[in-house]
């Protein structure tokens, strides 16, 4: 049995979307960042937190990855060119538009306010809006890789809501189509609904 620890407000939607879309069984308890159940099986209190059985993967493209790979789904097979594709569109996101949006956050709210420094919000929108505008360039199929929805597909779409609530670039129509055809999935729908449950 698989069990996620994390609001759904957070990347643990990835999670849970992965999980959705590939119809998997599991539990879920959205707990927020450095809650006993969290700092209990993770001491840096972050989420998600992913469990099967007794084993725990705690970073969100770590444990989607995981999920693809076993149940061989949301993915291109391991070992072949077409993976490591999938690996690279994957890594940029995470480097080029997801550690801008955190790093933004830490500076907003999440660091000690001695520690925030407001002024770099500015240079993170412009260089977040630069590298959107280069990886909207690429969209050559309904999904970054083509024909198929895959892990990089949630990884983006999550990022582009992130924007959306961070008051940063959202990119041009193009990105925009894309990420309404992402958002009208059905196993975006269902884990969307457990945030405002």
């Amino acid at each position: 049995m698989y069990t996620v620890f994390g609001s759904v407000y957070t990347r643990t939607f990835r999670v849970l979307w992965a999980l959705e879309e590939m119809g998997l069984e599991y539990s879920h308890y959205p707990t927020p960042p450095h809650s006993d159940p969290v700092v209990e099986r993770n001491t840096s209190g972050k989420i998600p937190v992913f469990m099967e059985d007794e084993h725990i993967i705690t970073d969100s493209v770590a444990i989607m990855t995981y999920l693809a790979d076993k149940h061989a789904m949301l993915t291109a097979p391991s070992g072949t060119l077409a993976r490591a594709y999938q690996d690279a569109t994957t890594f940029k996101i995470v480097d080029e538009l997801d550690s801008l949006l955190w790093t933004a956050a830490r500076n907003s709210f999440i660091l000690p306010e001695e520690k925030r420094v407001p002024q770099i919000k500015e240079t993170l929108i412009w260089e977040f809006e630069t590298n959107l505008a280069r990886i909207e360039e690429t969209l050559e199929g309904p999904y970054l890789m083509g024909d198929a929805f895959s892990l990089p597909d949630i990884v983006l779409t999550h990022c582009l809501n992130w924007a959306l609530t961070a008051k940063f670039p959202t990119g041009g129509e193009a990105i925009k189509d894309y990420g309404k055809r992402c958002r009208g999935r059905d196993a975006f729908k269902r884990v969307k609904a457990m945030g405002e449950g």
